[in-house]
This record gives C-alpha cells, structure tokens and sequence, in this order.
C-alpha cells in the first residue's frame, strides 16, 4: 500500500514539475515574462495588414497624399497617467456566488456608471458580478442615460487612455479656437474600439485632416474627439450628445452605429434552440475550463486555440444550422422602405427617433449632423480562415446562432438602405463606409470590429468623404464656427463628483434563534 502510495505521489508530482516546464516554455516561445502571475492577454486587435492591397480602390479626394497612409500619429501625450479611482480594482474580489454566471468583464471596473440605472447591484444579474464595488455618478435629472462614462484623464490597465474630458483619446480644449474645425464621432464599440489599440479612427482622422490641413489651408486645424464608448445603443449616443457633445460646440457629429438594436429574432417565429438537450456538452464543459484557465496559463491558450480547431467546419465555411423562416414585416417596402413605418425591423423606428433627436439638438446648436453606413461582414458563401478568423467565425455563428450569413447580409443592407434614405431626406451628409470598405476578413477581429488595419483604413474612408464636405464649409466661412464672446472654462465632466459604492451580493447566513426564542415556541 505504501508503495502504491509513493508512486501515486511521484506519478502526481511527474505530472506537476511537467506542466510547470510546459508553461515555462510556452511563456517563453510567447515573448511573456516567466515570473508574471498571469501572462498579457493577446493583443487580437493588430491582425494581418492587407490595406496595401486596397488602398488604390479608396478614391481621393482632392489635396489627399497617398504617403499619409503609412504615417502614424505622434504616442498620445497622455498615456500612462492612472487615476485613484482605478487602482486596487484588479485585486477586488467578486461577491456573487462562485457558480453566479454575469457579463460584468474587467473593463466595466474602470467605468463611472449611471446610479440610475445601477439601482440596487444585487438585484441585477449584471452588476451583481462586479467585485463589490463600483465607481457611479449621479446623473443630471435622474436620466438613465447614458449607463456609464469613462473615468476621465487615466490609463486603465486593459490600455483605454481618457482625456480630461472622459472620452478616449489626447486632451481636448474645451474652449473652441478661432482656427481649429471640430468634428466628433459617436456610436459604440465600433467608435471607441478595443481599449487595446493603439489608435482609434477618430485619432488617425485627426492626423490626416491636420496633414491636409497643413497641405492645402495654412493656417486651420482641426480637432476629431471620440465620444464613443462600448454597449451602449441610440437612445445612449443621444444622451451623449445632448449632454456631453453640445457644450463642446462642434462643427460636426458623425454618427457610426448598426450593431447593438440589430434583432433578427423578431423576425423568425419558433426560432430553434440552441441545442437539444437539457445537459451541457462536454466540448462546453472543456472549453468553459479552458476559456477560465487562459487567464492564468499560456499554455492553456495553446490548448484552447487547438481545441477550438475542432470546432470548427472544415475549411472555414458556414455551419450547417437548424431551419427556419424569417419574416420580412408585412407592408414594408425592402427596397424603397418608408421611414415612417413603424414595422421597420432591427430597431430601426427606435433609431430613427433617436438620430431626429440629435439632428435637432444640434442644429438648435448651429451644429451639422451625418451618418455613416455601417459594415457587416456577413454574406452567402463566406469563408473564413479557421485560425486567423475565429472570432469571426464564433461572432456569426455563436453570438448570432442560428441566423444564416445570408439574413444578416440582408438586413444588415436594409439597415444601411435605411439610413442613407435617412440622410436624403434629411439633408444631412451620409457616409458611405461599406460602399469602400473591402470585404477582408484579415481587417476585421471580429464580424463588425475592425482590427488595427481595419481601423486605419475605415478612417481613411471617411476622411476622402469628409474633405470635400470640409472644402464647401471652410469656402463658405461657415466653419469653423467662431468661439463664443466669453468662453467658460473647462468644464466638470460630472455634475456631482463620482463616488464609490461598495455591496455584498453573497447571500446572508440564516438567522440564528435566540434561547428567548426558542424558548417561546416552546
């Protein structure tokens, strides 16, 4: 017995010195320090650049030198600067149960969220998986919205780096110059991007313009702020302007949006279920484990990235999924669709409402508002590459199961048809995005992020679209608009400082009888 026991140990301790070496070279094939508690997290973001082989079918617009492409913007003055409010938030510990499942993610500690929507913590299966903290501000008349703002002038440990003002991106002077046009982006994450980039589309615009500026008007300078944050959708973005973006007094919002309100499944009746069953797989259970490990060990990335190979079809193409039939609304025109209509699917009737309401906002203003079609890479045939494209791959067929690439190309052209009937009858500009942007799966990181490259190129798009709008307004002197008589100063970004508030969602022991108690029940 005791032999078997000693082999048992040695077995055990074999196993052990070999998975420590394992990581240790895993570590090291991957560049990442052998002493680290966790390893950094892989930048996906960067992705393969393959804007060279586009580049020359993006039309110029007049002044624009080819060359700038290549150039990057100067490192954000302001990286590197860490605020009060997120030191120590790494190390918190959740309070739900360990079993307790949420979407609360490390880059939601590092936000100021709305106390109105917050409520109580623990009543929500979100916020109930924060670490028993969270930084809140008060909102101004109680709205809603927007749910949160980014903590203003740091550098979160995930890479988001925040101006003075809270958005992401260099510092900002509040106070307009006579000389400087300023534009500013809203919309989500496909405005505020992955924290980990370098650079966002708003920042690339801004050296570009300038670039072209210098180039051709001597003298003007522009400013591009990005008032972008993820998760949020359009009743958020028009809280954000009406709140954050008007007191800048920006010459123009461009609008970029067409993934958070994009619902498909109202349009299928008895959509099929995920999978059949009441059980977990054990291919679920294996890669829940994996997936928790990661965080942890290189070399379970390695095991993870292996295993999900198999999960993947052979040679990339769309999976075989359940049938069903999508409904188009009755009424509604797919071609020429009535704005009006209060059928239009994927939220766009609440959307719609919501770009009204900024337009106005910003022309009481004297402000100019256009909106930007919107890229999907989903179409009938795609086929991705299983390594470099998984998450492509899992964003159309996990996140979005079981729509066919074919309906979320389709109401994806829809969606766009809609805002660019939008525009016309408006009389704002459009953005025509996807009518340039190559359908690349190496410049997306996933069906609707772009990667780096991705990023760069999308930026370089609306820029050629931008000039000739910027052209008209610097001729007709309506821009830049001239700073106020007497201008404020910087502004509090926070009506009521932020604060912190702490909770304890585990629940309470039961309640212990007192001997009076249990006395009097005899």
């Amino acid at each position: 017995m005791k032999r078997v026991l000693a082999n048992g140990f040695l077995a055990a301790v074999s196993i052990v010195l070999c998975l420590v070496v394992a990581e240790a070279a895993t570590r090291l094939i991957d560049g990442h320090s052998l002493w680290g508690l966790r390893p950094p997290e892989a930048n996906i973001s960067i992705g393969l650049d393959t804007t060279a082989q586009h580049l020359d079918s993006v039309p110029r617009a007049h002044g624009v030198d080819r060359a700038w492409f290549d150039r990057s913007p100067p490192p954000l003055p302001n990286r590197g600067q860490r605020s009060s409010w997120t030191e120590g938030t790494e190390a918190a510990n959740p309070t739900a149960p360990a079993d307790f499942v949420s979407d609360f993610r490390p880059w939601d500690y590092f936000k100021a969220w709305n106390a109105a929507f917050v409520g109580d913590p623990c009543a929500s299966p979100f916020f109930r998986g924060a670490p028993g903290r969270l930084i809140v501000f008060d909102p101004p008349a109680g709205e809603r919205q927007p749910i949160y703002r980014y903590l203003p002038s740091t550098t979160t440990p995930l890479g988001l780096v925040t101006n003075q003002l809270g958005f992401r991106g260099p510092p900002v002077d509040y106070k307009r110059r006579p000389d400087t046009v300023r534009i500013v982006l809203v919309g989500a994450s496909t405005t505020a991007e992955a924290h980990a980039t370098p650079y966002s589309g708003s920042e690339m615009l801004n050296y570009w313009l300038n670039l072209w500026a210098a180039a051709n008007h001597p003298g003007r300078k522009f400013e591009v702020i990005n008032a972008g944050r993820e998760a949020v959708v359009s009743r958020d973005i028009e809280a954000i302007v009406r709140q954050e973006v008007l007191p800048l007094r920006p010459d123009l919002v461009l609008y970029y949006e067409g993934a958070n309100q994009f619902e498909l499944e109202r349009l299928v009746k008895d959509l099929p279920a995920r999978r059949a069953g009441d059980g977990r797989a054990w291919t679920d259970i294996v890669a829940g484990w994996l997936k928790d490990a990661s965080s942890w060990s290189a070399l379970a990335r390695r095991a993870r990235a292996l295993f999900g190979l198999a999960e993947v079809t052979e040679g990339g193409v769309e999976p075989r999924k359940p049938d069903y039939t999508l409904e188009w609304p009755k009424g509604v025109n797919e071609a020429d669709p009535d704005l009006a209509s209060p059928d239009l699917p994927v939220s766009l009737p609440v959307i719609l409402g919501d770009l009204d309401r900024m337009r106005k906002e910003l022309a009481a203003a004297g402000s100019e508002f256009a909106v930007a079609s919107f890229m999907w890479l989903a179409r009938d045939g795609l086929i991705l590459n299983p390594v470099r494209n998984r998450m492509i791959y899992d964003y159309l067929n996990v996140k979005h199961y079981p729509f066919r690439y074919r309906d979320i190309a389709r109401l994806a052209a829809f969606q766009n048809r809609v805002f660019a009937k939008y525009a016309a009858t408006r009389g704002v500009p459009f953005i025509d995005i996807v009518r340039y942007m190559p359908f690349d799966p190496d410049l997306f990181a996933d069906a609707i992020h772009n990667t780096q490259p991705g990023i760069n190129l999308r930026a370089w798009i609306v820029m050629q679209q931008l000039v000739p709008i910027i052209e008209a307004h610097l001729a007709s002197g309506a821009w830049p608009k001239s700073p106020l008589p007497v201008q404020p100063a910087n502004p509090p970004i926070f009506a009521s400082q932020p604060r912190l508030i702490t909770f304890d969602c585990a629940p309470a022991p039961p309640p212990v009888a007192s001997p009076e108690a249990k006395d009097s029940r005899g």
